[in-house]
């Protein structure tokens, strides 16, 4: 972004949050939108660079954040602490000490999940809410269209408690193993459209992460109670996937838009489980189409 203005906020359990805004709370007017990036599990601000760059260069007034125990947040000490009540109430409090009324929430993968959260926990502070390859159903179970995930976790979570050391080093330096990258690329984008390039500050951002953040928060996600909520969710939400998702099954998407009463569904022809970053300037435009419907 052109301008960028880093500030922390404060929980009530003393965590420091981390945000950044393009814009000083004086320069925002009364009622004006506010676009709010919600990345996914184990993600950053990086997946969402094509929408930054995009809705600044028009305008738009935009808010990123790292939730509790990521990046220059604090909490890593206490991951336990990281939930998506907690999370949805340190925005809350984000928004409400920068006097953001009408926030439209972008949340893409896991930040489906901070995102429905939110909608449904404070349902008048929300003006709009686009929704990226996320899932209601526990990851767990539906991961690349199997219980792969469910199967290995456990025998991972072994290793890892046996060899504290060894799952240490793998978790800060497999963003150096073109073999390790090829599988992420391969996995969750289009190879056409991303390049290896992105993979790797992905997954070096992955390991400036706590190692025990993904297994914690697939548990999160597994226990998230969402699902029987949407109904009651009226927010008008845009609904993005990619119909070549292999993470997440393109059904996910089609669940979401029959159970989420005033939403729209838009599905991307190649995209992967990231169809924002492979095809940006179309997600942009349809992005744009939906916040300016009235």
């Amino acid at each position: 972004m052109k301008n960028e203005y880093p500030d922390y906020f404060y929980s009530e359990d003393g965590t420091r949050i981390f945000y950044l805004t393009n814009f000083k709370k004086e320069e925002l007017s009364e009622d004006e939108v506010v676009l709010v990036f919600n990345y996914g599990l184990v993600c950053n601000r990086k997946h969402f660079s094509p929408q930054e760059e995009y809705f600044d260069n028009l305008g738009y007034k935009i808010l990123i954040h790292d939730y509790r125990a990521h990046y220059s947040s604090s909490g890593q000490d206490q991951i336990e602490s990281c939930t998506f009540k907690n999370i949805t109430k340190d925005l809350k409090g984000i928004l409400t000490l920068l006097d953001i009324k009408n926030p439209i929430m972008i949340g893409h993968s896991m930040g489906v999940n901070v995102t429905l959260e939110y909608c449904k926990n404070y349902p008048q502070d929300v003006y709009k809410a686009v929704v990226i390859s996320g899932t209601v159903l526990p990851p767990q179970d539906i991961m690349f269209d199997s219980n792969i995930v469910d199967v290995a976790s456990p025998f991972i979570k072994s290793f890892a408690k046996d060899n504290p050391k060894v799952f240490e080093f793998i978790w800060k330096n497999s963003y150096k193993n073109p073999i390790a990258r090829k599988i992420v690329l391969d996995g969750g984008f289009n190879t056409k459209k991303v390049e290896d390039s992105f993979v790797q500050i992905y997954m070096k951002k992955i390991s400036e992460l706590p190692k025990d953040i993904f297994f914690h928060l697939l548990d999160q996600m597994k226990e998230h109670d969402i699902i029987s909520s949407l109904e009651n969710i009226n927010t008008p939400t845009l609904i993005i996937g990619g119909d070549s998702d292999k993470v997440i099954p393109n059904y996910l998407q089609r669940i979401l838009h029959q159970y989420l009463p005033s939403s729209k569904l838009y599905i991307l022809k190649d995209g992967s489980h990231v169809p924002q970053i492979d095809f940006p300037e179309l997600t942009n435009k349809r992005i744009e189409t939906f916040i300016k419907r009235t």
